[in-house]
């Protein structure tokens, strides 16, 4: 399979956040998006709530105008977020009502934020989720359907 150099570069900062205990979904700069925009933190200023995926004024035109940010356009930026915040169990949009996971730093929650981003941009990019691993597991007469490498591949 190959990967577009968007999500290939998603991916790689994405799996060093993890792996480096700097992912937080509740810091711009921290975030799924927070870290595939080089932790910065401009990409909030596109909607009013974080975790929303409406676009607010400064958010339609750049959108309108065609800009990419690490390849990915405003909208595509928010509904990452909000794949990876809705993994995590937050209700969008966040705020101090709605239901949030007791312990955000906790790695199974991350993980399962993770795992629904990953989903999500394999989506945008009309790829099968790079994280699947159900074929793994699918027989037929008692014998693996596929073998490891031709999943892989």
């Amino acid at each position: 399979m190959t990967l577009s150099p968007r999500l290939e570069m998603a991916l790689g900062k994405l799996y060093n956040a993890f792996h480096n205990n700097e992912l937080h979904p509740e810091y711009c700069t921290k975030c799924a998006v927070g870290n595939i925009c080089d932790n910065l933190e401009f990409w909030q200023n596109f909607t009013d709530l974080h975790g929303s995926t409406q676009l607010n004024y400064v958010g339609i035109v750049n959108q309108k105008f065609g800009k990419r940010f690490y390849g990915y356009t405003p909208l595509e930026l928010l509904q990452i977020e909000a794949a990876f915040l809705q993994g995590c169990g937050y209700t969008l949009p966040m705020n101090t009502k709605n239901k949030k996971p007791l312990n955000p730093r906790d790695k199974s929650v991350l993980f399962n934020g993770l795992c629904e981003t990953v989903a999500y941009l394999c989506k945008l990019d009309g790829l099968q989720n790079v994280m699947d691993l159900q074929k793994l597991f699918e027989h037929e007469n008692d014998q693996p359907k596929y073998q490891l490498h031709q999943i892989l591949v």
